[in-house]
Order: structure tokens, then C-alpha cells, then sequence
């Protein structure tokens, strides 16, 4: 067992090999409510690793918030959060108008009308990749399929979907030197503390967003990016240059990287379980419940934070006024008090409330169900076309405690004849 009184879920080392499953195992048994020191100037923050209790905080939007001090655990000063702010951090009727504009092209109804056109991607692109018998999962499969599902929806050319991996991996891999410009971490940083992400690929990702809206604004389009520049918030609050950035960002950020991640976990996974992926090759109709199954084993976002807006407690433990809070939904999705066996991949586990998406509250995930659909549609296509699949070597992690990432998985393929 690890003693947390040495932990602190600020140290990226304890991430740089994958999920640190046995750290969380013992903060959930022996400090649910733990205080992880860190590196002046920030001033520590406090980690819930129990899944009831991070239930709690993102429900209580008036005690926790997200617009206060922001959603990472990085500390800002008002003129970063100001400059910085997105819908997520956000609260109250602002929030909900932000999240009016797009909430309607994300219900399921409305991600329904994409089907048809993500079996034929999905096709396409898995024809692409089995073309070898050897090939890299996450490039070839994983990153291809969603990029293209947001670059239709944004209605932008298949051309530019690299540009749009590119800047996820740089601003999502701000810790990892193999992704970031610059290390979030390093003093180089200071000269980009105005960006999301503290990344110079956000100023690309709001020059290429700005020149889409240029063309769009006053037209009749239904892409993403016309609904953004022509529609007013039900607030009465128009969009400003630094509200429409921001959201432009979280588009191509969240649109594309989370459900590549959980592709990604789900794949290795189902190689590493043999017997799971048997009985979803003989019971295809289990695919839709296993969804839950899969998100909740991959957890893609570690954690989002709070700040508390008044003195409070959690669990017994005191947390002060202006203390941040850090809610580690990878923690609480194998918390056992909720999850019987919860390190065992069981496709047909029912219920399965994860917190993949977040878990209740008004900041809930507003891409779930395109997520949801992507995923499905994604093993769908692809388990019946395969006979086995081996990894060629262990999967490359993404030095991060925010995403938790896979950047290759190499694999060997042998397709059904």
C-alpha cells in the first residue's frame, strides 16, 4: 500500500506509465478527502476520489464552483481567468445560455441523423487500416474516425483534419514533451499564460476558427460554426470575440479527443479480456449496454475542478473558502462501493451509472450521446470483422494528469474470412 502522507496527485510522474489505479485505491480507503501539496505559486488542492462524494461537489454548483477559479487544477489570476473563460467555466444562467446554443445539435435525436453517415466513415476507415496486417491503432483508427465526425460538423475540409490532431495533441499534451511547444510547467510558459492550455496551437485554433466565422456570419449555414456566430444566447448576451474562441476551442478539443481516447482503451482492453470480446462477436446486440462499460473503464478525463465559494465540509473534513477541489472521476468509476469488481471489464454490467461524462449537475458532458454513438457504431463495424487482434507492444501514455491519454498502440490484425 502507498501512505498518503507523501501523495501529492499533483506529481505528473506518478501518470507517466497509465493510471495510477493503486494511489487512488488507497486515497479512496484511507483519505477520500486528501490534500495534495504543490510547487509555489499555487497553493495545493484537495482530491475526492470516492464516487458519492464527487456526486456531491458536482451538484452543489453553489458551494463548488467552476467560474470562481476555472476547471484545471492550474491556479489563475483574474486577468487569465477573464481572458480564458469558456462555457465550462461558467455558472448559473450564463452557463445554461452557453450551453443552449449547441445543446440542441447534440441531443440524441439530432446525433441520430449522423448514423448513416459514421457507419460509411467507419467503414472506410477501417478498410483503410486493415489494408496492413500491422498497423498503429490510434493514428490509423482511434484519432481518424472523430476528427472526420467534427470536421463534417463544423463543416470543414477532410484536408484539414490533421491541423485539428495537431492542435489537440498540442494543447491536451501540454505536459508531455512529445506533444507540447512548450511545457506547461516551464518558465517559457509565462509567455503564453493568456492561452488555454498555456499553448501556443490555442492562438492557431482561434485564427482558423475566426476565419470560418468571417465567412459565416449573416448566412444561413447549419454547421456548428454558423449556429455559433448567428444565433444570440437566451440570455440576450452576444458573443463576444473571446466567447466564440473559446467555445471554437472547446469544440475541437472535446469533440475529438476524449472519444479517440476511450476507442483507444477500449480496444486494449478488449485484447487484454479475450473472453469479452468472444461474447460481443457472438451477442453483437450487447454492443449498445457495453458502451457504458467501456467509458467507464477507460475514463478518459481524470478529473475537472471546483473551487469552494464558502466554508464547507466533506466526508468530516473542513475545506476553507477559495480551497480548490478536485473531483478524479477515473477514481470514483472503480470505486468498489458502486462498482462490484471494478477492475473487471464485464460488458454486461447492469447498472452502470459511470462518470465518464461527469455525473449529474449542470456541466455534464453536452457531447455524451455523440460520444456514445461514435463508440458503438465504432465496434460495431469493427468486431465482426476481426478473428483476433494482439498488441505489438504495450501501449505509449500521455504524460498527463488531466486527459488520460494513449498515443500509440501498434497492433497486429487477422480479419474474419
Amino acid at each position: 500500500m502507498t501512505s498518503t502522507a507523501n501523495v501529492t496527485l499533483a506529481d505528473l510522474d506518478l501518470f507517466e506509465s497509465g493510471t495510477p489505479w493503486q494511489v487512488f485505491d488507497t486515497l479512496r480507503a484511507d483519505a477520500p478527502v486528501h490534500w495534495s501539496e504543490e510547487a509555489a505559486p499555487n497553493h495545493g488542492f484537495w482530491s475526492l476520489t470516492r464516487y458519492h462524494d464527487i456526486v456531491g461537489v458536482l451538484r452543489d454548483t453553489e458551494t463548488f464552483s467552476s467560474e470562481r477559479g476555472g476547471v484545471n487544477i492550474e491556479e489563475l489570476d483574474d486577468e487569465q481567468l477573464e481572458v480564458r473563460k469558456s462555457m465550462l467555466e461558467t455558472d448559473g444562467a450564463r452557463h445554461r445560455a452557453l450551453r443552449r446554443l449547441m445543446q440542441g445539435e447534440f441531443t440524441p435525436k439530432a446525433v441520430g441523423g449522423y448514423e448513416i453517415f459514421l457507419r460509411g466513415l467507419t467503414a472506410s476507415t477501417l478498410d483503410a487500416a486493415f489494408a496492413n496486417k500491422e498497423f498503429e491503432f490510434v493514428s490509423q483508427v482511434a484519432a481518424d474516425f472523430p476528427i472526420r465526425v467534427l470536421a463534417k460538423m463544423l463543416d470543414v475540409p477532410d484536408a484539414d483534419t490533421h491541423k485539428l490532431i495537431d492542435w489537440g495533441d498540442r494543447m491536451i499534451g501540454n505536459d508531455d514533451p512529445e506533444h507540447a511547444d512548450v511545457l506547461a510547467s516551464s518558465a517559457e510558459s509565462e509567455e503564453f499564460r493568456l492561452l488555454p492550455f498555456r499553448s501556443p496551437a490555442a492562438r492557431e485554433v482561434f485564427e482558423y476558427g475566426n476565419d470560418l466565422a468571417d465567412k459565416r456570419r449573416g448566412k444561413d449555414g447549419t454547421d456548428l460554426v454558423s449556429r455559433l456566430v448567428n444565433q444570440e444566447p437566451m440570455d440576450g448576451k452576444a458573443l463576444n470575440e473571446r466567447d466564440f474562441n473559446s467555445y471554437f476551442l472547446l469544440l475541437v478539443v472535446a469533440g475529438n479527443e476524449t472519444t479517440r481516447h476511450t476507442i483507444t482503451h477500449t480496444m486494449n482492453y478488449l485484447i487484454d479480456n479475450p473472453d469479452q470480446l468472444a461474447l460481443l462477436q457472438e451477442k453483437p446486440e450487447l454492443i449498445p449496454w457495453a458502451v457504458e462499460e467501456f467509458l467507464r473503464m477507460a475514463s478518459p478525463v481524470y478529473h475537472f475542478r471546483r473551487t469552494a465559494t464558502k466554508d464547507t465540509e466533506i466526508n468530516g473534513q473542513v475545506i476553507k473558502e477559495g480551497q480548490k477541489v478536485v473531483t478524479w472521476f477515473a477514481a470514483g468509476n472503480r470505486d468498489p462501493e458502486v462498482f462490484e469488481n471494478p477492475y473487471t471489464m464485464d460488458v454486461t454490467r447492469n447498472p452502470n451509472e459511470h462518470m465518464a461524462f461527469g455525473r449529474g449537475g449542470p456541466h455534464m458532458c453536452l457531447g455524451n450521446s455523440l460520444a456514445r454513438l461514435e463508440i458503438r457504431i465504432m465496434f460495431e463495424t469493427l468486431l465482426p470483422r476481426i478473428s483476433n487482434m494482439t498488441k505489438l507492444s504495450e501501449p505509449a501514455r500521455l504524460r498527463s494528469n488531466f486527459v488520460n491519454g494513449i498515443k500509440r498502440l501498434p497492433v497486429r490484425v487477422e480479419l474474419v474470412e
